[in-house]
């Protein structure tokens, strides 16, 4: 079979840094590129749902 053209997009990974206590709470992968995730997301220090924003490890 012939390979395709096609360049496969890496995947990164990237930490849920929560806004309110700076814990690194939640670690995703996902496709290089985009805008950054802005995500409201549980928080197990604060035992409540905050803001949580995207930072490459």
């Amino acid at each position: 079979m012939a390979k395709s053209g096609k360049s496969k997009k890496k995947l990164e990974v990237i930490h849920l840094v929560c806004e309110e206590t700076g814990d690194y709470n939640y670690t995703i992968r996902r496709k290089s590129g985009g805008e950054k995730l802005k995500l409201k997301k549980y928080s197990p220090r604060l035992r409540r749902r905050t803001i949580h924003n995207e930072k490459k490890k």
